[in-house]
C-alpha cells in the first residue's frame, strides 16, 4: 500500500518589474478628426517614453478604438478614439518618473493601472518547492511513526503554484520611507505537492 500526503511552501519576494497601462484618448465632432487626434497623441506619448528611457520592444499597444458617443440615440454628440499602452518598467526607481511622463502628455493622457511582477521567479519557487516537501516529508515520516510501519521510498509527485501580490505595508507608508508614491510590496509564492509514499 501506500500513502499520499500533501505539502505546502511559501515565501515572499519583492517584484522587480513593474507593467502600467496608461494610454490617450480624445473626443471631437467627427470620427476621422477624432482619430487623427488619437494617433498624434499617441505618438507624443511614444516619444515621451522613450525619451525617459523605455526601449521600444518595452511597450505594447493593447487597445485601439474608435466610435460614437450618443446624446440620445440616434443623434452622435462626439467621437471618441482611445489608444492603450502597456509599458515594462525594469527600474522600479523610475516609476514615478515614467507616470509623470505620461501624465505630462496632456489632457489626452489615461492612467488605468498597475501591475507588479517578478522578472525571475526560479529563485523563490526553488526555495518554496523545498519547503513543501520537507513539509510532506515530515507529515509522511509522522503517519508512519503514529501507525508504527516502515517508511518506504517516493513513488508519486505532483505540484502547483500560486502566486498573487501581497502588500506588507502600505503605499503611504512606503512613500513616507523611499520618497517614491508608488510600492510594489511584496508577491506571495505558495507551491503545494503531493507526494505518495511507499507505506510498507
Amino acid at each position: 500500500m501506500d500513502i499520499t500526503v500533501i505539502g505546502e511552501g511559501t515565501v515572499l519576494a519583492a517584484p522587480d518589474i513593474l507593467r502600467l497601462h496608461a494610454g490617450v484618448e480624445v473626443r471631437r465632432a467627427s470620427a476621422a478628426e477624432s482619430f487623427t487626434a488619437v494617433r498624434a497623441a499617441a505618438a507624443r506619448l511614444a516619444d515621451a517614453l522613450r525619451q525617459v528611457g523605455i526601449a521600444a520592444e518595452d511597450v505594447r499597444t493593447v487597445e485601439l478604438s474608435l466610435g460614437p458617443e450618443y446624446e440620445t440615440y440616434p443623434k452622435v454628440s462626439a467621437y471618441r478614439a482611445a489608444q492603450g499602452v502597456e509599458v515594462v518598467v525594469r527600474d522600479l526607481g523610475q516609476a514615478d518618473r515614467v507616470i509623470d511622463t505620461v501624465a505630462g502628455v496632456g489632457e489626452e493622457a489615461r492612467l488605468n493601472g498597475v501591475a507588479f511582477e517578478l522578472s525571475d521567479p526560479a529563485g523563490p519557487l526553488k526555495e518554496a518547492r523545498t519547503s513543501a516537501f520537507r513539509d510532506a516529508a515530515a507529515k509522511a515520516a509522522q503517519y508512519a511513526e503514529l501507525a508504527g510501519r516502515p517508511l518506504g521510498r517516493v513513488v508519486s509527485v505532483s505540484e502547483d503554484v500560486k502566486g498573487g501580490p501581497q502588500p506588507l505595508r502600505t503605499m503611504a507608508a512606503a512613500a513616507a520611507d523611499s520618497g517614491a508614491s508608488i510600492s510594489p510590496g511584496r508577491q506571495t509564492l505558495t507551491v503545494t505537492v503531493q507526494v505518495g509514499y511507499d507505506f510498507a
